[in-house]
């Protein structure tokens, strides 16, 4: 397989090159249960995170894992730095570049940032999640987490996604993603909360009966990602919980028919859900924060840096 530099999305991705991500996590994982949970594979490698964006699960999740690959890891802090005064996206990335950094996992609110980024830095690229475009590596832990589930296969599988598609970069990479797999999948949201170009083969639903006689395998819930909604789309926060969310009563018949849940963090209890879902005995949100570091190191161990600017323009 040819070495890849950066990871940017989901579509540019083989599929001999997501089996290897997904399949190299499993003995990453095992590392967990050792009493020392270190491997030297990237030591004198340098992983920086490059945050415009806030984030607790992402940015940690890296750290970690790029601490347990033995790398040394910096934290780029952008409030405290020079891009508070004007600098560049481009001014901070040849700074970096002068740094010699190897990995560069990056956050921004616009999309293509990090496209840009990879286009001018012989370090490897990590998306972490770009504008409502794409976030790869939640699409990838979220798939290695239904293969655990489903036994390795996920084929004819149904999941669907509920809350904020619009807004969700989580749920653009994941559906694909699950779809590439040969899962099927739906959407429940309010209508102006769903994208006008989704593809005809996916189900909308309009009510959570209408969703049930789906037959949903896995329920992917989504935050409602206020800081984006410059207008309103909805009338009120409780109403969107009293006719969206996973509610006490809507788990209760979730739970009948033994159905998994997801969310990619972080939750908004008593908006997409209630506490009760924290505690389901079928939700998979802790596996998933569990498996982000897995597959993150499994993403590091397979990216390639070092190809020059030229190249990577090219």
């Amino acid at each position: 397989m040819k070495p890849r530099k950066d990871l940017l999305d989901i579509q540019s991705l083989t599929d001999e090159e997501i089996e290897f991500v997904l399949s190299n996590a499993i003995p990453f994982k095992n590392l967990f249960k050792r009493s020392v949970k270190k491997v030297p594979t990237l030591r004198g490698s340098t992983v920086l995170t490059l945050f415009y964006e806030p984030s607790t699960r992402t940015r940690s999740s890296f750290e970690i894992a790029a601490t347990r690959l033995s790398a040394d890891v910096t934290n780029f802090s952008v409030n405290t730095s020079a891009v508070v005064k004007g600098e560049s996206v481009l001014d901070t990335i040849a700074t970096l570049e002068a740094m010699r950094t190897d990995y560069i996992v990056v956050r921004h609110g616009s999309t293509a940032i990090p496209n840009l980024i990879a286009k001018n830095t012989t370090a490897s690229v990590i998306n972490a999640g770009d504008g409502f475009h794409a976030h790869p590596t939640q699409a990838l832990l979220d798939a290695f987490t239904l293969r655990e589930v489903f036994g390795g296969d996920v084929r004819g599988s149904r999941i669907a996604f509920v809350g904020d598609i619009q807004h969700s970069r989580v749920a653009r990479s994941t559906n694909l993603l699950c779809r590439r797999m040969g899962m099927s999948t739906s959407m429940l949201a309010p209508g102006s909360l769903i994208p006008r170009d989704m593809p005809p083969e996916i189900a909308v639903f309009q009510n959570w009966d209408q969703l049930h006689d789906w037959k949903p395998d896995v329920i992917y819930l989504l935050r409602v990602q206020m800081e984006r909604l410059n207008v309103p789309f909805f009338p009120s926060i409780g109403e969107y919980h009293s006719i969206y969310g996973l509610t006490d009563e809507r788990l209760k018949r979730v739970r009948d028919e033994g159905i998994y849940v997801m969310h990619p963090g972080p939750v908004n209890r008593g908006v997409e859900l209630t506490d009760s879902v924290m505690n389901y005995e079928r939700s998979l949100i802790d596996q998933q924060v569990e498996n982000g570091i897995a597959v993150r190191m499994s993403v590091l161990y397979w990216l390639k840096p070092g190809s020059s600017i030229e190249e990577a323009k090219s």
